[in-house]
């Protein structure tokens, strides 16, 4: 017999956080959230707004305009979780590089991220839940009873990265995204709200040098032994 856990999946950009997640989540019949996903979807309600910029955030008006943000997710007849943004399903239009640029920024601020705690925490009042992110076992959910801490050298996230990229048909240049990506981290983890850290209780997972399914056989492990009923 297995109980209802929630499984905190956090770590830096292009680490994998959400494959890893959506796998697990597919396999033991939980759900599966994407935070990363909502804040993308913020960036895209800003940019469309006209309220963020490449290099400029209106952060006043995004204060104001928070509480007119309603995210969730449904999940495909194929098992996929799609992000809907006030009732739009959004999922194509915030992977871009533009939308993961300005979802970096608008995470920095405290009543962006107050909102979508809230809305994340309601998201796992019934536990059976696989959420990734920066922040969601010191944050969201400390009282997650799985804690994983993904990480891989910013060289081989870039890497990752450009290959996403590339097979969307997008030009890239490995030096700028190299760049992108410390930026990206230094930004996560400097911010004054939630900043990204290893909760103390966590279980870091270097993963430059596994393969997946390396990385589910312990990922899979932890659960197991996390959800078994004594």
């Amino acid at each position: 017999m297995q109980k209802k856990i929630i499984v905190a999946i956090d770590g830096f950009s292009s680490c994998g956080k959400s494959t890893m997640a959506k796998a697990l989540a597919g396999e033991k019949g939980y759900v599966y959230v994407d935070t990363g996903a909502m804040y993308r979807a913020v960036s895209l309600f800003c940019i469309r707004k006209g309220l963020m910029g490449a290099t400029t955030m209106n952060e006043e008006a995004i204060n104001q305009s928070i509480s007119e943000i309603k995210l969730y997710f449904k999940t495909t007849e194929d098992g996929k979780s799609e992000i809907y943004l006030n009732d739009e399903n959004v999922e194509n239009e915030i992977r871009t590089l533009e939308v993961a640029n300005g979802a970096s920024r608008v995470s920095t601020l405290a009543a962006v991220r107050r909102e979508l705690v809230r809305q994340q925490q309601l998201m796992g009042t019934e536990k059976g839940i696989v959420m990734d992110g920066r922040d969601i076992g010191t944050v969201v959910f400390p009282e997650a009873e799985l804690k994983i801490f993904l990480t891989a050298s910013p060289q081989i996230r870039a890497q990752r990265r450009m290959k996403e990229m590339l097979a969307k048909g997008e030009t890239v240049d490995f030096e700028a995204v190299l760049a992108n990506v410390k930026e990206r981290d230094d930004r996560d983890q400097n911010r004054a709200e939630s900043p990204l850290r290893k909760a103390v209780d966590a279980i870091e997972i270097d993963n430059s040098n596994l393969s997946l399914a390396e990385q589910s056989k312990i990922l899979r492990t932890l659960f197991d032994e996390k959800t078994l009923v004594h």
